[in-house]
């Protein structure tokens, strides 16, 4: 691996500039994909925050759903903030009877867990061992992870999990891409550049 690889973010829908900035920020050369040929062309995805319905419709509208299961199966790192958490999700609580996901860390996300919008909050969560002031926005939370599961945050009421990584994937359920810290980005790109 390269000391700078390409990192595509999914861009369908949600928080795509700003995790372009932030990836950038960190050291990766970071692009937006929105077709099959484009996630070819990159190391690892970010998978951003959003509507995670829509972007399941969108995935599928654009024929991105299936070469993203392949890459993700194939070892693809990724990253999903939010949104992006329930996609990587084998299993959700709470989305539609049809509501499909890429899937690929073994836990149960529950979409909307700490509330609508008007109930979005901010907190300072330890991530990975420091402290980090997260935001969370109509945000999910992890029911409960496999064994191969490593929680990386939690966050009150409950000590709900908020964070987790499983190999070459990590979610968080929060949006490190609007806080101006990115020390969640490097991280994603340390395990990147460690992955192959």
């Amino acid at each position: 691996m390269t000391t700078m690889p390409t990192i595509g973010v999914l861009a369908l829908q949600g928080d795509v500039r700003e995790h372009l900035r932030s990836l950038a920020a960190v050291g990766a050369r970071a692009r937006a994909v929105r077709r099959p040929g484009e996630l070819e062309e990159v190391d690892a995805l970010v998978i951003p925050g959003g509507e995670s319905t829509t972007m399941w419709k969108l995935a599928e509208a654009f024929e991105l759903l299936e070469p993203l299961r392949v890459r993700i199966k194939e070892g693809m790192p990724a990253y999903g903030s939010c949104a992006g958490m329930i996609m990587l999700a084998d299993r959700i609580v709470g989305g539609t009877a049809d509501q499909q996901t890429i899937g690929g860390i073994d836990m149960v996300v529950r979409r909307n867990a700490f509330g609508r919008q008007v109930d979005s909050f901010e907190s300072v969560v330890d991530f990975a061992g420091a402290p980090f002031h997260a935001v969370f926005i109509r945000a999910p939370w992890v029911e409960s992870v496999g064994d191969g599961v490593e929680v990386l945050a939690v966050c009150e009421p409950g000590d709900r999990i908020v964070a987790v990584r499983q190999g070459p994937l990590l979610a968080t359920s929060f949006h490190p891409e609007l806080t101006g810290d990115e020390r969640v980005h490097s991280y994603f790109v340390d395990m990147v550049r460690t992955t192959r």
